[in-house]
């Protein structure tokens, strides 16, 4: 089943109905127009996936590749229940949850990219990428610079305001080491999304973020 209108139609009109009984009574849409498409594209995605890295899964279930629509609003003032967008995550096989290097189709209305990277990981994590960008400048350098084309490094990410503790601020690459994500995205336009050659469409977005991802991943001491 491939992706079409009626995802965006969904999400539209879950934006603005954000609620448990509207869900309920429109829950079949979701399975329709949303889990069901996005299940397939994940199974369609393995063989290319594979062909970037083989540490690189794609678990077609919800909680596996596919993110859950419900928010997590225990710690969040909105408590509006369910997310009004549907994300996709390729997660490295020792990676878990959302914060794992990963793959990742986010699609929203007026908003659908593709990314590679790490978003939000703890600071063990953050240590050792920051580790691997002092201990090899110029490699880190080619591979930040490469990403100036549609897949691209963000220059919005949040940052530290000073320096992680223990790195010096006369140290190379200075400002990357003050990153709190290292992200590569390229914005998707709705066509591109509903085109029946998305899968291949992706395969070529990752590709171009797979030398970042190869690097977080050695920085980890992970298989690529």
């Amino acid at each position: 089943m491939p992706i079409a209108k009626e995802l965006f139609e969904f999400l539209v009109d879950l934006a603005a109905h954000n609620d448990r009984a509207w869900f309920k009574a429109h829950r079949w849409r979701y399975d329709r127009h949303v889990k069901e498409p996005l299940l397939q594209l994940i199974r369609d995605f393995e063989g290319p996936l594979h062909r970037i890295s083989p540490h690189y899964h794609a678990v077609p279930k919800v909680g596996g590749s596919l993110f859950r629509i419900y928010r997590d609003t225990r710690f969040s003032k909105d408590k509006s229940p369910y997310k009004t967008h549907a994300g996709v995550h390729f997660r490295h096989a020792a990676g878990r949850g959302a914060h794992a290097p990963g793959f990742y189709l986010h699609l929203e209305s007026q908003s659908c990219f593709a990314a590679a990277g790490i978003w939000g990981p703890d600071t063990r994590t953050l240590t050792a990428i920051r580790r691997a960008i002092v201990d090899d400048p110029p490699r880190w350098r080619a591979i930040r610079d490469a990403l100036g084309g549609p897949m691209h490094l963000s220059t919005d990410d949040e940052r530290l305001k000073r320096m992680p503790r223990g790195f010096s601020k006369d140290l190379p690459c200075a400002a990357d080491l003050r990153r709190k994500h290292f992200i590569a995205s390229r914005p998707l336009s709705e066509e591109e999304v509903l085109d029946a050659h998305l899968p291949e469409i992706l395969e070529a977005s990752f590709l171009q973020g797979a030398p970042l991802m190869q690097f977080i991943t050695g920085a980890l001491g992970l298989p690529w």
